[in-house]
């Protein structure tokens, strides 16, 4: 005989949940338990592979009301950012893989065009669905085609601006377009600025509580369809004439709501409205982040993106320092000397770790929102005016500011301080978070020094260094992650500008590695083995990407040993490119090896699964310097 437990799991809705038509097949009553079930699942599976638990326990109901009304893949769903379509990927055939998400080979993180025909549009960035959205609704025009576009977004998305540009460009484009405001007051922090203020605004007034409650009355009591329409559009145009609610007006695009985003009943009957008009409209929902698990609810910031935790406490493991924490700490200390010392970041506070710094230096401290381009340009503002920025950014993000750092930055020769969180490989989020084409974009920018350090100490000492830097930008890459656990230095010290640092040198040496920041491990390992198979290699810290040690690059280059650059970053247009430049400028014959990532956008998966994949890891280096060495000779491996 079957336990109660057994019958419990026959009775789960989820085993039923194949396509998006079995959602549709379900009885109305049956969806609060369809998302109690799926916020189950989250918790548990994330709890063992991390993800983006609390956005997604936030827009489980709307998921499920969006593939009630609409009909993908012919209604095209696409998720600004999209680290919020777990749900939509468990309503569209994918629930029995969740627990291979962000994992190798497995689902990813984000919607993946080649992953599902669902998932209309690949994201990882904040601020692409509404412009994607809307060039989709314009060729669906040109086509001929009756299909919703429909673009869901957070309200810190709207402090982007090519979010703005979209919303400029709607009416004048399209008659059929929707945008889900999905507003719950956070990005990966809590959202600030001028436009946050005026959503929360607009989600209460007194008058139109009151008719907000009549007209809930009409729904929940009146039968007739016209008649519920009719209420909703009562309240929508009550709602415009109490609240400042010119700015979609003036933009063309009907509002509807601020309704509440986790009523499943109500989200599907406005849905359904709004997709019978002929018109750009714009529904307001007000979701809570971290929805239906508390630890989520009660620090959203930390479950935004998190990795493994204990479900029932929701705490997680904690290892060395990580490159953030040394960086937040660091800086804050040189700013308890400097007062000129400010920090600044967009929309990640505490993934930068510059929390740290706003609760010592509150003053100086900004947070633009999720705009990077402002924050680097709001740098420059105030480089020109004596003080020093340190903007922090994700490597991944900082390309946004790549105009800035070139026209604004370097081209003034205004002293901001770049700093790329993140650079390198960020494993499970995959290809849209990795942070892999910093030096290509950066390096041919004039006018600008770069660096990288080997571990947290020399990170402090580099930050020392920029404090110094007048005259120019600078910019400092950093991987995601613990650090190498050595002690940090009471008073960082300035780094000669532009000098290597040599850690092993031998005179009869036959290689001289030369790593850059944190593949200084990964050049000691291959340093050990290569002795194991009776070759000896010096071993150099770059430090330096802009401008190089051209003196000690050449006399290594000189001896005429074989050169091996080794980098966290693609090969094509990096450091080891760099380091090739310099030689043929200065026509010098050299045996140089560049080792690093190759010409592809790299998948998502742990760190030594990928280096495995890509011929990074010290067996796999060796055995590439040995065939270039001696191409006949095998390699002896020792583990």
């Amino acid at each position: 005989m079957d336990s109660p437990c057994n019958e419990a799991q026959d009775e789960r809705l989820l085993k039923g949940i194949h396509s998006p038509a079995d959602v549709k097949a379900l009885p109305e009553k049956s969806l609060p338990k369809l998302a109690a079930e799926i916020r189950e699942l989250l918790i548990t599976t994330l709890a063992h592979t991390g993800g983006h638990l609390a956005p997604n326990l936030g827009v489980v109901e709307l998921c499920i009301a969006l593939h009630r009304v609409f009909e993908t893949p012919g209604d095209k769903i696409l998720f600004d950012v999209s680290h919020q379509s777990y749900i939509h990927k468990i309503l569209t055939g994918r629930a029995e893989r969740l627990n291979t998400i962000r994992q190798f080979g497995g689902l990813s993180g984000f919607t993946k065009r080649s992953e599902s025909v669902h998932d209309a549009y690949g994201a990882g960035h904040a601020g692409t669905a509404l412009s994607a959205a809307l060039g989709m609704a314009a060729a669906r025009d040109l086509n001929g085609d009756d299909y919703h576009v429909i673009a869901v977004a957070g309200d810190g998305a709207f402090t982007c601006g090519t979010t703005l540009e979209a919303l400029n460009s709607i009416a004048s484009t399209t008659r059929r377009f929707i945008v889900v405001l999905n507003d719950n007051e956070w990005s990966i922090d809590k959202n600030v600025g001028a436009l946050s203020r005026y959503f929360s605004s607009l989600q209460e007034t007194q008058a139109y509580t009151w008719l907000k409650e009549r007209a809930n009355y009409f729904l929940q009591n009146l039968a007739g369809e016209k008649t519920r329409e009719q209420a909703i559009r009562l309240m929508t145009a009550a709602r415009s004439l109490i609240s400042p609610l010119s700015f979609f007006r003036e933009l063309g695009l009907t509002y509807y709501g601020p309704i509440d985003g986790h009523d499943i009943r109500r989200l599907e009957r406005v849905l359904r409205l709004i997709s019978r008009h002929n018109e750009p409209a714009i529904l307001h929902i007000i979701t809570r982040k971290g929805m239906g698990y508390e630890p989520a609810m009660q620090d959203p910031t930390k479950f935004h993106g998190i990795g493994k935790y204990d479900v029932e406490s929701g705490e997680t493991g904690h290892g060395a320092r990580t490159y953030s924490e040394v960086f937040g700490t660091c800086l804050s200390d040189m700013a308890d000397t400097d007062e000129k010392i400010l920090a600044l970041t967009a929309a990640m506070p505490s993934g930068t770790k510059l929390d740290i710094f706003r609760e010592r230096h509150p003053r100086r401290f900004f947070d633009t929102g999720i705009a990077e381009e402002h924050a680097a340009l709001f740098s420059c503002g105030l480089a020109t005016q004596g003080y020093k920025p340190y903007l922090a950014i994700y490597s991944t993000f900082m390309q946004r500011c790549v105009d800035m750092i070139e026209h604004d930055a370097a081209l003034q020769s205004l002293p901001v301080r770049f700093c790329m969180d993140r650079a390198g490989l960020s494993p499970d989020d995959g290809p849209t978070h990795h942070g892999l084409f910093d030096i290509a974009m950066l390096r041919a920018i004039p006018n600008l020094v770069m660096m990288q350090p080997k571990d947290e100490a020399e990170l402090c000492h580099m930050l020392a260094t920029m404090n110094g830097i007048n005259d120019c930008p600078s910019a400092i890459r950093y991987p995601r992650g613990e650090g190498e656990g050595v002690p940090l230095p009471e008073q960082p010290q300035p780094l000669p500008l532009g000098r290597a640092e040599v850690l092993y040198d031998t005179s009869g040496a036959a290689v001289a590695l030369i790593a850059l920041g944190n593949m200084n491990r990964l050049a000691a390992q291959v340093r050990e083995q290569l002795e194991q198979n009776g070759v000896q290699a010096a071993h150099i810290n770059a430090r330096f990407i802009k401008p190089l040690d051209e003196e000690l690059l050449l006399c290594q280059a000189r001896t005429g040993r074989l050169l091996v650059t080794l980098e966290d970053h693609v090969v094509a247009g990096g450091f080891g490119s760099a380091v090739g430049e310099l030689f043929q400028r200065e026509n010098v014959m050299a045996n140089l090896l560049c080792i690093g990532w190759p010409d592809v956008f790299v998948e998502h998966g742990k760190l030594h699964q990928l280096r495995e994949l890509h011929g990074l890891t010290p067996h796999a280096v060796c055995r590439r310097i040995l065939q270039r060495l001696q191409p006949s000779r095998p390699l002896q491996y020792h583990d």
